[in-house]
């Protein structure tokens, strides 16, 4: 199936636009906000965001990267999609069982694009991006629904990744 950019775009933006006073994971307050979770939860728009997604992917990937929460369905979207295996990146170290920052198997000098939701100042992106790499990995790309177009594509340069977003503010018109 071709992907459409304007038509997921406008549903995109239909089920997960919000407008009010919010606080972003980067701290900052935002008159609007993108809600991953009414996007990642609804089947048809997750299929059709995977597929752009996957759209971004450059050749030679051995595995995909996720994480938590919300980059999860994203990142088995995309798995779908492509066929690739994937990981799970954890913020922190569980407090039980194996305790691992990676949930999954990570192959042994693994290529990996790192699949992201809706990025500000990608901080979070790229504290993963660096411990794909700590772990011997290659991030070839950071991959992302959403920027929010407040420094996530300069920052993701400066820290020495590839950022590919799906949409941008400008593009969706919000």
């Amino acid at each position: 199936m071709p992907f459409n950019a304007s038509e997921v775009g406008q549903r995109l933006v239909k089920a997960a636009y919000l407008e009010g006073d919010f606080l972003l994971s980067s701290g900052q307050r935002s008159k609007y906000y993108m809600d991953k979770y009414r996007f990642s939860t609804e089947p048809k728009l997750l299929r059709d965001i995977a597929i752009g997604l996957a759209g971004l992917l450059p050749e030679g990937l051995t595995c995909l990267a996720g994480v938590e929460l919300g980059a999860v369905p994203l990142a088995t979207a995309v798995a779908l999609e492509t066929g690739l295996p994937f990981v799970i990146v954890r913020k922190g170290a569980k407090e039980y069982g194996t305790a691992k920052l990676i949930e999954g198997v990570l192959p042994e000098n693994a290529k990996v694009a790192l699949i992201e939701d809706v990025l500000t100042t990608a901080g979070q992106a790229i504290r993963a991006a660096h411990l794909l790499t700590e772990l011997g990995a290659t991030v070839e790309r950071i991959v992302y629904v959403v920027n929010r177009e407040q420094g996530a594509q300069e920052n993701i340069a400066a820290a020495g990744f590839v950022g590919a977003p799906l949409f941008s503010k400008t593009s969706l018109g919000i």
